[in-house]
């Protein structure tokens, strides 16, 4: 009656996280620190957008985009990365990426590869869409260790050719959640040749691009670009949730190769929600501004630089490169979690609800992650808490 394909999923991570934690009474005032809510200010003109465009909440938006928040976009991959795509077929406005990281799998994986059920490959710790969209076409999810080894992205080299050649999908998060860390252009050269071997499409989520320290990081299109790739093996993803702080829009897109992004389209005309209208308004404005992401990027490295400080001497501490995670080394994650939640009220979640079982271990299960979103302030008193709680 019930498919077995979705029959061992575990709870998804916040719900497991209230059942750890709900049941036990706080040790202090309640700070919280487990969901990636960006807490910045948004640009204050979109109030104003939104009420000079409110009567088209009357009407039904445009599936893909409208064409100037499509020019809009592809303005901005410009402006950004340096690439020139078509806006008419070559981008897709979505209701937020993980729409979009669900319904491309929907749209362009294969029924087989090599004569086999199709291999999707995914980082492990992974956004637990990406495991979902590949049960969901009926793949198999292969989940490759992204570790301290492995400078927290996995290492694509080390799988097994009989597997490679199975693969449809890579999916790839950089920077990374909940790592932070960043594939460079070397990194993405290689997965792109690995692309062209096996003959796989990488899916590039690229959500947390404008929150970096120093340098901005490499882009999957750019690099596609530069080294004469066949277009239609990167598909990235982008968001306005991180960028512009602005999670409750769901305004994101994809991008990539005409045909793909054809296929794309044609399932969204059956399948998709669209953004409402006014809010395709805005987005077309936030797309244009950068500004707002530069105040946003200085308001952040505050943060890198004052987590550095609180955390420094701290066994195995690693600042992010990007991102606004850290993903701190305990002994294990869920009793870390619990114990300073018991103790001092903060908030964090278990590295093991981001990861999957795997013949090693799961690679999360000696972590917490812990989310820099909340005001300077608040953040330090949460950080110190935190250390002196679990590393003193």
């Amino acid at each position: 009656m019930f498919p077995e394909r979705f029959s061992n999923l575990p709870a998804y991570a916040f719900p497991r996280l209230r059942a750890l934690l709900d049941v036990h009474e706080p040790g202090g005032d309640v700070l919280h620190m487990t969901i990636g809510e960006p807490k910045h200010a948004f640009p204050s003109w979109i109030t104003q957008i939104i009420s000079q465009n409110a009567a088209e909440f009357g009407i039904y938006p445009a599936n893909d985009g409208t064409p100037e928040l499509q020019a809009a976009i592809c303005g901005w991959l410009a402006r950004r990365y340096g690439v020139t795509l078509d806006p008419d077929n070559q981008v897709v406005a979505l209701n937020g990426t993980r729409e979009g990281l669900y319904n491309a799998m929907m749209a362009l994986c294969p029924e087989t590869k090599a004569g086999a059920r199709p291999v999707v490959l995914v980082p492990n710790p992974f956004y637990q869409v990406y495991m979902v969209a590949a049960l969901s076409v009926g793949a198999e999810p292969v989940f490759v260790p992204a570790t301290r080894e492995t400078g927290y992205l996995p290492d694509f080299n080390t799988v097994p050719d009989e597997v490679m050649n199975r693969v449809a999908v890579v999916y790839l998060c950089s920077p990374s959640n909940p790592q932070g860390a960043v594939a460079t252009a070397e990194y993405w050269q290689n997965l792109l040749s690995l692309a062209e071997k096996h003959d796989f499409k990488i899916f590039a989520d690229e959500c947390y691009s404008e929150i970096y320290r120093d340098t901005p990081p490499e882009g999957a299109l750019a690099v596609a670009a530069r080294t004469g790739a066949d277009p239609e093996r990167v598909i990235a993803f982008h968001s306005l949730s991180k960028r512009s702080n602005l999670p409750g829009l769901r305004s994101g897109f994809v991008a990539g190769g005409p045909e793909s992004i054809r296929r794309i389209k044609q399932l969204r005309a059956y399948t998709g929600a669209p953004l409402s209208a006014p809010l395709q308004r805005v987005s077309e404005a936030v797309w244009a501004d950068d500004a707002h992401v530069e105040e946003s990027r200085r308001l952040y490295c505050e943060k890198y630089a004052r987590a550095d400080e609180i955390m420094h001497g701290v066994p195995g501490y690693q600042g992010p490169e990007a991102g606004f995670f850290l993903w701190l080394p305990v002994e294990n994650g869920e009793a870390a979690a619990l114990h300073l939640w018991q103790q001092t009220g903060v908030r964090v979640l278990p590295g093991a609800y981001l990861s999957q079982k795997a013949p090693a271990g799961n690679p999360g299960k000696g972590y917490i992650r812990v989310a820099m979103v909340a005001p300077i302030d608040e953040m330090s008193r949460g950080l110190t808490r935190l250390r002196d709680c679990l590393y003193s």
